[in-house]
């Protein structure tokens, strides 16, 4: 009997009778957010957008699956299948059209078949703690916009926020689309978009092919073809042994990963526009096109070599720190780090090749970019449009504006929408909160580039978020004040040790002497020194600090209006 099966699978045939997807109790929770969700519709637009018909593929999904019954266990996809329920979901419930709505729905819930006495059954049976919730808000005809309106307490589980804020997303993007590209989107994603089904009747075999798909050995890498195709091109043979040998001593020294990462910022500093076929199609294309077959050697030395030396520079954060001009380099190339994408990389990049001995231009011109860094992440904008803006920068610096791009520059709406943002409630925003803290407590420091090097970093409430019945806490603040207070800048603090649960329950005064502080009784961080100082924490206490640390960051990042 064959164990494996393997193939490329329409979607329109993925949410069929042929599968009958469940999700086992031991996986995780569903966990996309917005960016991941959004960059899943931008890349079915661009892909809608091309005039070829060529087939779109989605990725792969894992399944445990006896051949000829549709009964199927997620190993992997669950992600990917719950986003693209979803997505369905919001294109029938935003269609008038009623013959097309019910055939959207169909990729939601296979349909009651009456003189078969079959009940209508959901394509997509989500972990017993969210299916029932998933089936009543998204899998029920009409039913986003109940699922829109669901307040944070009506909600059980972090699942099912994100499929509410995943709708949300989807809705108030696609309702900007006609009626017409909303169509073309449904008939794009049933007839030329594919996934890669590989299932197995036995639960053993499929995760070891999960294992497998996922693993981090030593495959062959764009990069390493791209080799082959440079080094082939050079005719003298202790030439091309020298050449190769550069090539690797460059793959040696910044690390495999690292390096492969590279093309792909050289792929954008060069073409200046998000990838669309891929890094292997592309490369060639539209980089090694400007020296083969002629240059082999200039890609090497021109474009490869300075551009692999400024990456260094900028992983490795090594310019001399005895200069107090280069040691200021070092603070901004840290402070970028921070951020949970590179999309500012090929920006830094260029600026550490085209200016490598001018610390001044690198000081004012990383400053501007971790600036526009910093709003971007702030206000959470995903990648596609994020992409976008880097991508317009580039072309101004390669058109000589320099420090003068205006893509640097915050419009006023921007600025207004970051202050916003800071002084929201930043808690909330996971992916957020410790970059806001440790960089006002580096700005409260008066250092420029503080490198913390404590085995942990935590974020700890003052006011705590569940203070007990008892406590001063609930006579000190009103139930409308602790919610307006709770999650914000002015209410929180960093510590260099594991959260305490039981803290919660601490007073003020206990609660400073005896948790904020280390082992010697001093603080460690400028934040928490700030709130040490203080005799009582009050609602204006923290209304009075949160103004304070939030002017600091308007007047480090210029974001007055």
């Amino acid at each position: 009997m064959k164990l494996l099966e393997a193939g490329e699978v329409q979607v329109g045939k993925v949410f069929s009778a042929e599968y009958d997807f469940v999700i086992p109790e031991y996986q995780r929770p569903y966990a996309w957010g917005k960016d991941e969700t959004l960059q899943l519709l931008d890349d079915l637009r661009d892909a809608l957008t091309r005039t070829s018909d060529e087939p779109y593929f989605l990725g792969s999904i894992v399944l445990v699956k006896q051949k000829g019954l549709p009964t199927s266990e997620v190993i992997d996809g669950q992600q990917r299948l719950t986003t693209l329920t979803i997505l369905c979901a919001v294109l029938r419930d935003l269609t008038s059209n009623a013959s097309l709505r019910a055939d959207i729905h169909k990729f939601v819930e296979e349909p009651e078949v009456v003189w078969d006495d079959k009940a209508a059954r959901v394509r997509l049976k989500l972990r017993k703690r969210d299916a029932k919730f998933f089936k009543k808000h998204v899998q029920t005809d009409g039913s986003i916009d109940d699922l829109m309106a669901q307040s944070d307490q009506a909600l059980e589980t972090d699942s099912q926020k994100s499929i509410r804020d995943n709708a949300i997303a989807l809705y108030r993007a696609l309702a900007g689309w006609s009626a017409e590209e909303r169509t073309a989107l449904f008939k794009m994603l049933g007839g030329r978009t594919y996934l890669v089904v590989v299932s197995t009747p036995d639960l053993t075999s499929a995760y070891r092919i999960f294992s497998v798909m996922n693993s981090r050995g030593l495959p062959l890498t764009a990069p390493d073809i791209f080799k082959s195709t440079v080094i082939g091109e050079i005719a003298d043979d202790d030439e091309r042994a020298a050449y190769a040998e550069t090539w690797e001593d460059l793959e040696q020294e910044l690390g495999r990963d690292q390096f492969a990462e590279l093309f792909l910022h050289l792929r954008t500093l060069v073409v200046k526009k998000k990838g669309v076929k891929g890094l292997l199609i592309e490369f060639p294309e539209l980089v090694l096109s400007k020296y083969l077959p002629t240059n082999a050697k200039g890609f090497i030395d021109d474009f490869l070599t300075p551009y692999a030396q400024a990456n260094m520079r900028l992983v490795n954060r090594d310019f001399d720190k005895s200069d107090p001009k280069w040691s200021l380099i070092n603070g901004w190339l840290q402070r970028l780090a921070q951020f949970d994408n590179q999309d500012w990389r090929p920006a830094a990049l260029w600026a550490l090749k085209n200016h490598a001995d001018d610390p001044v231009f690198l000081d004012a011109f990383l400053r501007k970019l971790e600036r526009l860094a910093a709003s971007l992440f702030v206000r959470r904008i995903y990648t596609t449009p994020r992409v976008a803006r880097y991508n317009e920068l580039l072309e101004q610096l390669d058109d000589g504006h320099g420090l003068d791009a205006d893509r640097f520059e915050l419009s006023p709406e921007e600025r207004a929408a970051t202050t916003q943002h800071l002084g929201g409630d930043i808690y909330l925003v996971s992916k957020i909160t410790k970059f806001i803290l440790l960089r006002t407590d580096e700005i409260l420091a008066r250092t420029s580039g503080v490198v913390y090097e404590h085995d942990k970093i935590t974020i700890e409430h003052v006011l705590p978020q569940t203070p007990s019945s008892d406590s001063e806490w609930r006579q000190n603040f009103t139930d409308e004040e602790r919610v307006a207070w709770t999650h914000k800048l002015g209410n929180l603090v960093l510590l260099n040790r594991a959260k305490n649960a039981t803290a919660n329950n601490f007073d003020f005064a206990y609660k400073k002497s005896q948790y904020f502080t280390s082992t010697n009784g001093v603080a460690n961080f400028a934040l928490t020194t700030q709130v040490i100082g203080k005799q009582a924490w009050t609602p204006k206490v923290i209304q009075a600090r949160q103004e304070a640390l939030l002017g600091l960051l308007i007047d480090e990042w210029s974001l007055a209006t």
